[in-house]
């Protein structure tokens, strides 16, 4: 009988949970992602916005002035979201590790029962291999005792008949 693990539904439970979760860890990983580019972006913009305020009329300075304010407060904005993704994103990867505990325990709880049946099993044949010598022995015994015995047999007629 070939070996069957009490809890493989559990186990093959908490190894969907575990792949469901890294999944969920890989859209906060594009998310973080995401918020770093729009960060990324948005320093480039500030960067173009100074660089076209030196080469424009000074009338438009004003107008670039309130321009980059609304970018650096785009700025705060996009790193606070960034933070947020990021802490979302630490959540996720430890509730993963928590899935792979989980999965580790099972998977070694699976592999010593898989080794106390086979060393069970081992037992057994054991048992059966020593009862198969047990009884070739006491056959054999039993053999021995009957040729013997018609020895016995054939020489008390050998007696008799002399």
């Amino acid at each position: 009988m070939p070996f069957r693990y009490r809890l493989q539904k559990v186990l093959d439970f908490r190894i969907n949970q575990k792949e469901e979760q890294l999944i969920r860890v890989q859209k906060a990983q594009a998310a973080v992602y995401k918020a770093e580019q729009d960060i990324l972006k948005n320093e480039q913009d500030i960067v173009n916005t100074k660089n076209g305020m030196r080469n424009a009329d000074p009338m438009m300075y004003e107008t670039y002035d309130k321009y980059l304010e609304h970018l650096w407060q785009r700025a705060e904005e996009l790193e606070l979201v960034r933070q947020e993704k990021q802490k979302e994103l630490d959540l996720e990867i430890a509730k993963l590790v928590k899935c792979e505990q989980a999965v580790k325990v099972l998977e070694k709880h699976k592999e010593k029962n898989k080794e106390a049946y086979l060393a069970e099993e081992k037992a057994l044949e054991l048992k059966q291999f020593s009862e198969i010598g047990v009884t070739r022995f006491y056959k054999n015994k039993q053999e021995n005792i009957e040729a013997e015995e018609q020895e016995i047999l054939k020489q008390i007629r050998e007696i008799e008949g002399s």
